[in-house]
């Protein structure tokens, strides 16, 4: 049974860093279909006169592969000129083993789109774009600050100053400047100790005994060595945050929506508008933001059997910033998502836990962006309120009495 053609003039690209085939499909003039293929360059000129190309011929939606970071620069030039420009999970192009070339492929993807037998990813537009880079570039940055925090944490063991075993943060104010004090040449623990500010002043006879260690010059260079990439990183992560600041202007409402939902910090706020945008309408229900996202179990099942139902790749810094948001909220006081991740943990544990109530947190971050109000929370009573229900109970009762029993009931006084 030969297939209906869904789209009439459509074109395919498999793109490579340095060469991008294109095949397109158009109508002959006869009835039937013609088959054209041809190999561009992808600097600036030649996605220009692949547009061209293109163009000459009419075509309407062009698909390509996302592979790796080379259908970008395609993406941003054919946008201009060709009217759909769709971006294909490489998982839905599996083609039949055999004879694989760049030309093959191509071709093969052309037949998938005129059949319409593939599906477009979402690609949010360009200051959503522009967004979703600044904060994924900051996440890497305060990942980068992070490890190298702890590198300095692993010297000050190795050189006997035992600061973290007292102090909460090793780079608190007062641990900075003990530790500048030190780099300086400063190893009288007593003068040390002195430095304490705040709070950290009633430990002073504990970080005396703590920062009494052996630490000499060559801890003082990998300490100052460290420091310096942590202040470049807190500068990079305040620019960045500047940045983002300005560009959020426009989403400054759904950010202010977001923020009421218990976890979501500002800045993973930020990060939820960075990766789905501001705009529901491009998912048609909340279940399918939470399936793009990775964020829902899949469905597994073959003649009966139920296989595992793990979650599916989605985006890992929208998972981060969910899983981060999940474990916020479960230190909340008396909130729906903390009793829900309690209620998951006690029988499946946290990692678990945490993935469920981050689901409920962008299920819930979807119908805050549709409908424009604000979050209204449950009550951390929700769970015991469901399971002390009238509903419950005749089900208990029918329970008891399809076992044989005749159940009356009492009200305790």
């Amino acid at each position: 049974m030969e297939l209906e053609v869904m789209v009439e003039r459509c074109a395919f690209l498999d793109v490579h860093r340095d060469t991008a085939v294109a095949c397109a499909r158009t109508p002959d003039g006869r009835g039937g279909r013609t088959e054209e293929v041809a190999e561009f360059g992808t600097t600036v000129s030649q996605l220009l006169a692949l547009g061209d190309w293109l163009c000459e011929r009419g075509v309407t939606r062009v698909g390509m592969e996302a592979t790796g970071v080379y259908w970008k620069p395609v993406h941003w030039v054919l946008e201009a000129v060709i009217a759909e420009v769709w971006v294909i999970n490489a998982r839905h192009m599996r083609n039949v083993p055999g004879h694989k070339t760049d030309v093959a492929d191509s071709v093969w993807g052309a037949s998938l789109l005129e059949h319409g037998l593939v599906r477009a990813s979402f690609i949010p537009p360009p200051p959503i774009r522009a967004l979703r880079d600044l904060t994924r570039y900051r996440k890497s940055v305060i990942e980068d600050r992070t490890r190298e925090t702890q590198r300095l944490h692993k010297v000050l063991e190795d050189a006997g100053v035992k600061l973290s075993s007292v102090a909460s943060k090793v780079l608190s104010k007062s641990g900075r400047e003990m530790i500048d004090a030190l780099i300086a040449g400063e190893r009288d623990a007593d003068v040390l100790a002195e430095l304490a500010k705040g709070r950290m002043r009633s430990k002073i006879p504990r970080l005396k005994d703590a920062l009494a260690g052996r630490f000499n010059e060559h801890h003082a260079l990998l300490c100052q060595a460290m420091l310096a990439r942590v202040d470049q990183a807190d500068a990079t992560i305040d620019a960045l945050g500047v940045r983002i600041g300005e560009l959020l202007d426009p989403f400054e409402a759904a950010v202010s929506l977001l923020v009421t939902i218990p976890g979501v910090s500002q800045r993973t706020a930020q990060v939820i508008i960075a990766e789905i945008g501001a705009d529901m309408s491009r998912f048609p229900d909340a279940g399918h933001l939470a399936s793009w996202a990775g964020m829902c179990p899949g469905n597994n099942e073959s003649a009966g059997k139920h296989r595992s139902g793990r979650t599916r790749h989605g985006s890992k810094w929208l998972r981060k910033a969910l899983i981060e948001a999940a474990h916020a909220a479960s230190r909340t006081k008396d909130t729906y998502l903390a009793a829900q991740y309690a209620q998951i943990r006690y029988r499946r544990g946290p990692q678990r836990a945490a993935v469920a109530v981050g689901h409920s947190i962008l299920v819930v971050a979807w119908h805050l962006l549709t409908n424009g109000e604000p979050y209204n929370d449950l009550g951390g009573d929700y769970f015991d309120k469901q399971r002390n229900s009238a509903a419950r109970q005749r089900r208990l009762v029918a329970q008891l009495e399809a076992m044989g029993n005749t159940v009356t009931l009492t009200q305790a006084a």
